[in-house]
């Protein structure tokens, strides 16, 4: 192997190019966030997180709150907490997520199981709705790249209930039209499921527009809101909305495994009968009668037991959020991606890197996909040097940028990092 040929070995004290390094410094320095960095546990180690869109990191506050949970609730007042405060939580923190985060009324959020389990209660209860309202409404339309569990449920629901999936295909690089959703809806859709930002490419839909033209057809639309809440603000009542649901460990910094939370439209409530029937979601919880009776609102949705341990961290970045305003997080989390962007132009180009996200800022989310062959393995590289991408076939590598935690200096240093590993993969693979 030449001189020329052999891979640089990255330098961890080796400065950065000094446009983009002053350049990181002047957007730290005038970022009116960048105070709340401090906030998060972890932010003051060299370790570079680019998976805000997957996992967020916990508010030092939260640690605090769990803390102060099992010594005084749950280990003080045992199961009285039920009756005290614990039965009115989802509730409760499904308001707040309603106004802080999805721009819905009271009354029609809830915080309650995984993101997979409200996702089969709301789209079979809509399915179920629509087909009995109108036997020729049997289709359930979502698109070729949505979230695996998206893809999966609808499926699983068309087959269990008689129905058929209507497949829109979509480039990986974007997301589903105007256009697409015309051609795919009709006399016979009945549901459409939709993500408001695409998991792979970060493509951010035209929700109001989608919406739309959903209705236009007679149908109910349901959205993902799992890569978009707490990053890109929603108006889901200003939307007309039927149905969504969207996870909370993410941008909302829940933790591992938080319960996600349900919207249903007011107006949709007490025609909708949820499939998973449990003791939670009856009219009197504590009747223990011989058959099942809704609840009126949004307690029809629950089933089991709310996991209440679950919740706890999600509500201090509620308290963020509603402090400084989802507005401002998107500001942030635009520039924090159009920076990463100028740098995988500037760094990454010449190694055969591609950007597969929407350059359109009214189009992308708060994420940024890069392209290459190579990217499994320098995923897993970046790991072992705590540098915290995630990948996602076909050699995508996926830098998310959580703005209330992420700097503009650290997506540099993780976008060097990127560099110097692709750099090394490559040279590697040469012949």
């Amino acid at each position: 192997m030449s001189t020329a040929d052999r891979p640089r070995v990255p330098d961890s004290g080796a400065p950065a190019p000094a446009a983009l390094a002053a350049e990181a410094s002047a957007l730290d320095a005038s970022d009116p966030l960048a105070a709340l960095r401090d906030e998060f546990i972890g932010s003051d180690t060299s370790l570079v997180y680019f998976d805000g869109n997957s996992l967020g990191r916990p508010l030092r506050r939260s640690a605090s709150r769990m803390e102060s949970f099992v010594h005084e609730q749950w280990g003080g007042r045992l199961i009285r907490g039920w009756d005290e405060s614990w039965m009115a939580l989802p509730f409760e923190i499904g308001d707040t997520v309603a106004r802080a985060v999805i721009g819905a009324a009271a009354g029609q959020t809830v915080v309650a199981d995984s993101t997979t389990v409200l996702l089969y209660k709301l789209i079979r209860a809509a399915f179920d709705l629509q087909h009995a309202r109108d036997r020729a409404r049997v289709e359930i339309v979502v698109d070729t790249d949505n979230f695996p569990t998206d893809r999966y449920l609808v499926e699983g629901i068309a087959a269990e209930r008689g129905g058929r999936v209507r497949w829109i295909d979509v480039d990986r690089s974007s997301g589903v039209s105007a256009e697409d959703l015309r051609a795919a809806t009709g006399p016979q859709t009945a549901v459409v499921v939709l993500s408001h930002v695409a998991y792979r490419s970060g493509y951010l839909a035209d929700a109001r527009t989608l919406t739309r033209i959903a209705h236009d057809a007679g149908a109910l639309i349901l959205w993902d809101l799992c890569h978009s809440a707490g990053s890109v603000p929603i108006r889901a009542d200003a939307w007309e909305f039927d149905l969504a649901v969207g996870c909370t460990y993410k941008y909302l910094n829940g933790g591992p495994g938080s319960p996600a939370f349900a919207y249903v439209a007011a107006r949709h409530q007490a025609a909708l009968a949820q499939p998973i029937q449990g003791w939670m979601g009856a009219a009197d919880v504590f009747a223990m009668g011989p058959e099942y009776v809704p609840a009126d609102g949004m307690r029809r949705f629950l089933s089991g037991t709310p996991p209440i341990v679950s919740m706890l961290a999600l509500q201090d970045t509620l308290a963020l959020i509603e402090d400084v305003g989802i507005d401002a997080i998107r500001d942030k989390s635009i520039a924090l991606t159009a920076f990463a962007i100028r740098v995988a132009d500037a760094l990454l180009g010449a190694l055969g890197v591609t950007v597969a996200s929407p350059r359109e800022t009214g189009r992308r989310g708060g994420h940024v996909t890069l392209q290459h062959p190579a990217m499994r393995a320098v995923t897993a590289g970046l790991w072992e040097q705590d540098v915290i991408p995630d990948y996602r076939d076909p050699g995508g590598l996926r830098i998310g940028l959580s703005p209330l935690s992420t700097s503009f200096t650290e997506t540099l240093h993780g976008m060097l990092a990127v560099r110097d590993a692709v750099e090394i993969e490559s040279a590697a693979r040469r012949p």
